[in-house]
């Protein structure tokens, strides 16, 4: 028996490990999306935003955000206690005297758990590209990893209140992607819209991104990383039951990509009467946020509707944010945002446990808290060294400015 349990805790352990380094790939994925949909003269700036963030956030996680969203006290609490860091790793003796419930390392769960912060992290870059200041936006990292993310994980996956009140959200539509769009929003909203992005007559003159095949790629790496994303939430698979719930949970993360890619795809060529691969991109991206509230209880074809929807509802947000003049270069806002909302409903059709209050509930909380206090956060940052490069700068580019380094040093910069 003692075998048994010592080799199930490595198993678990490994694959928590290995889950966390598909989450981890993650990185690259962003990174590659949001430098093929920027201009080629801020391609160097967004990916020093975006490795410069991963950086910040395994610190600042390691320092104080996880004791402060895993406290392992203040259950049902708003108001998180102050943990102690990682803690002590398990023994042998206490895993094996505590009857199975200690299934992996506490250093698993860390990892897993620090590259999730980076991902909310991740979807502030691509929504403020191309006019924010760099260290203005690392500044913000700091802030945002440390202590705005871990607190509203804290009210879910910390045991705090929106757990006790029965808010379901497997593996983050809330806790990672609606709130990196809630903070996004609010910086968004203090930076104003790009030069020439919206003429005077409130026409919206589209500023295509440079490098379209970097962007399919980068699409490509985050579907692929989902799996650890979502995969991994189910937390162990040593036994016939977990494992068979990992594989459903692959099952319905790639179906609900592939119809939220198809159904994005299909409402642009009848809006647009083209087949806008942006848009294609945004709908795969839409469907995984949308099934990561909920990627176990529902079938497979529960799974596809969930997607397709999120693949409309991009399509048509991206839209609407046009005409509101807020301007977000890659559509992180809508994809993570607004399809994170839709996907937090959407556990009310496919998990019997789930209750449209809590839900609501969970979802005016992330937000109300995120945005708030990234508002502060953004607002502070503007008055003490300003938020947004110089008009000259903008025009030049910000790889040049904030960088001193061109991504494509052999191309003349267009636009």
């Amino acid at each position: 028996m003692e075998d048994l349990t010592q080799l199930s805790y490595s198993v678990d352990t490994l694959y928590f490990l290995l889950m966390g380094v598909l989450v981890m790939f993650m990185a690259p994925g962003f990174a590659m999306l949001e430098a093929g949909m920027v201009r080629a003269k801020n391609t160097s700036e967004i990916l020093t935003k975006n490795v410069a963030l991963f950086a910040i956030a395994s610190i600042m996680y390691l320092l104080v955000g996880y004791a402060i969203m895993y406290p392992g006290a203040g259950e049902g609490s708003w108001f998180p206690i102050l943990g102690s860091l990682i803690g002590d790793e398990h023994t042998v003796e206490a895993v094996l005297a505590s009857g199975g419930e200690v299934y992996y390392s506490a250093r698993a769960d860390f990892f897993f758990q620090v590259v999730f912060v980076a991902t909310a992290m991740s979807i502030v870059s691509g929504a403020v590209a191309e006019r924010m200041k760099l260290w203005a936006f690392l500044a913000f990292a700091v802030v945002m990893t440390g202590f705005i993310y871990p607190v509203q994980g804290f009210w879910k996956w910390g045991g705090g209140a929106l757990d006790t009140l029965g808010f379901l959200d497997f593996a983050g539509s809330g806790v990672v992607h609606m709130c990196g769009a809630a903070a996004a929003l609010a910086g968004v909203l203090l930076l104003g819209p790009r030069a020439g992005k919206y003429g005077k007559n409130g026409e919206v003159n589209p500023i295509p991104g440079a490098n379209m095949p970097l962007a399919t790629l980068g699409m490509f790496i985050l579907w692929f990383g989902w799996f650890g994303f979502n995969g991994g939430s189910e937390l162990i698979s040593s036994n016939i039951t977990e494992a068979n719930a990992v594989a459903q949970i692959f099952v319905n993360t790639n179906t609900a990509a592939a119809g939220g890619l198809i159904a994005a795809l299909m409402l642009a060529r009848v809006l647009f009467g083209k087949a806008d691969l942006t848009m294609a991109l945004n709908g795969a991206l839409a469907g995984l946020v949308s099934i990561t509230a909920e990627p176990l209880a529902g079938t497979a074809i529960q799974s596809l509707l969930v997607g397709g929807a999120g693949g409309l509802l991009v399509v048509f947000s991206i839209v609407a944010f046009d005409k509101l003049k807020i301007d977000d270069p890659v559509g992180a806002i809508s994809v993570h945002g607004v399809c994170g909302v839709w996907g937090l409903l959407a556990v009310c059709f496919t998990n019997a446990d789930a209750t449209w209050v809590a839900q609501l509930t969970g979802i005016a909380a992330i937000f109300a808290w995120t945005f708030g206090a990234s508002l502060v956060v953004w607002f502070a940052l503007k008055s003490i060294m300003g938020i947004r490069v110089s008009q000259e700068e903008e025009y030049e580019g910000v790889d040049v400015a904030e960088c001193g380094i061109e991504a494509y040093p052999e191309f003349s910069r267009i636009g």
